[in-house]
């Protein structure tokens, strides 16, 4: 007999508004996309620079994942995925004695450093192990800042 999957709907609506909290607490004016807008469900704003970031969210629940998450659609400019960590799911479900719960992990992503990496066809999947220098980009929350913060070059102010 199959196990059904687990509905992890109000755990993915939770990992969206987490991420809206760590942006807003860095001082970065966001909000969530309530349409379901295709490519992104956050977006950041700058009002001096106009410049705007639109933010894909891709969450895991379980703690013992495979490390990758699909990623069909690459119409924003960040992706940030945060593992969950709510629980061992897989391998490790029968193996440990403890919970498998701790705190969500955070990495975010340039669009462009996944479109490199993630497998064409079937689930388009992005596999962690594949990004160079992982770590660099967990809570890395100044780059959405950066990005925002940048004027677009059709808006820069020619001197005479």
């Amino acid at each position: 007999m199959t196990e059904k999957r687990k509905d992890t709907k109000l755990e993915s609506e939770g990992a969206e508004f987490l991420v809206l909290g760590h942006l807003l607490i860095e001082g970065v004016s966001a909000y969530k996309a309530y349409v379901n807008f295709p490519g992104y469900d956050l977006t950041a704003i700058n009002p001096e620079t106009q410049k705007v970031a639109r933010i894909q969210v891709k969450s895991r629940w379980a703690t013992d994942y495979d490390n990758s998450f699909p990623l069909k659609n690459l119409n924003c400019d960040f992706v940030v995925h945060v593992a969950l960590n709510r629980g061992y799911s897989f391998s490790k479900k029968n193996k440990v004695n403890d919970s498998g719960i701790k705190h969500p992990d955070f990495y975010v992503f340039p669009i462009e450093t996944l479109a490199r990496i993630r497998n064409i066809g079937g689930w388009n999947k992005v596999h962690l192990k594949k990004v160079d220098d992982l770590e660099s980009f967990k809570n890395n929350w100044t780059s959405i800042k950066e990005f925002i913060e940048s004027i677009p070059s059709n808006k820069l102010k020619v001197e005479k």
